[in-house]
């Protein structure tokens, strides 16, 4: 099965080498293409993406004008080729592990699976060199929100659609509600996704406007399911009695 894969990137020139160097990790277990959508970077991010491109191939460099990573996400979901059986995320400054697709896809075998998603670690350090966390690294494994722990079908992709880009924040969180919602048939697995790396330029580091993106999330969720009953209650899936209990990358 090939397996697309959409990196966004603005001025990540500190990490994007070491976040493609742990997609790339994995070329041996699965088909990978790798799509990288520069979102008007002004610092040395596209010039690494480049040279990463001539030296090992698979990866993709599309360029746009800063608009934001929901636009730019919505720029490599357009530009997915039409031989991609699965789509996944990565963020411009996280790893995905190692062996971390060949232990889910296994799932697809069964033409009924939508999605398999799994668990998110949260990593205080990560070693760039070694594409693993610190040997003294604060972690912390959750099922939590983030797009990476995902594996989609790319016809479920194309059922739930493009990102909303009247999110600043908490865009990830509003499509993944989205696609909870409208599954028919998904696996929930242990597997670490990604290894999601806090830092202090991280893009999802401003807490209030976390919290905003959180909240605009779920009204518009509620505000769905009211309107289609049919759809799937989010506290299913992660076993909460609340969906407000999930927690946040």
């Amino acid at each position: 099965m090939k397996l697309s894969v959409i990196v966004p990137v603005f001025n990540r020139e500190r990490f994007v080498a070491a976040a493609l160097r742990s997609l790339l990790r994995q070329r041996d277990t699965i088909e990978l293409d790798i799509i990288v959508v520069d979102d008007g970077s002004t610092d040395r991010s596209r010039d690494i993406v480049e040279a990463l491109a001539a030296l090992h191939g698979g990866i993709r460099l599309l360029t746009q004008d800063n608009g934001g990573v929901a636009r730019a996400r919505n720029t490599g979901l357009r530009s997915l080729p039409g031989d991609a059986d699965l789509v996944s995320f990565l963020d411009s400054d996280d790893f995905s592990p190692a062996g971390r697709f060949i232990a889910d896809i296994s799932h697809f075998s069964d033409p009924s699976i939508e999605f398999v998603y799994g668990r998110l670690c949260k990593v205080d350090r990560l070693d760039d060199e070694r594409l693993l966390p610190d040997a003294d690294a604060k972690l912390e494994t959750v099922r939590g929100i983030q797009l990476a722990a995902g594996l989609f079908r790319r016809s479920f992709i194309d059922r739930v659609g493009l990102f909303n880009e009247s999110f600043q924040q908490g865009e990830d969180t509003d499509y993944l509600f989205r696609a909870f919602e409208q599954r028919r048939n998904a696996v929930f697995t242990d597997t670490v996704g990604v290894y999601y790396r806090q830092h202090g330029d991280s893009l999802t580091n401003n807490s209030e406007d976390m919290r905003r993106g959180f909240i605009r999330a779920l009204s518009l969720s509620a505000q769905r399911r009211r309107r289609n009953p049919s759809l799937a209650r989010l506290d299913t899936i992660f076993g909460q009695p609340d969906a407000t209990t999930v927690q946040e990358a």
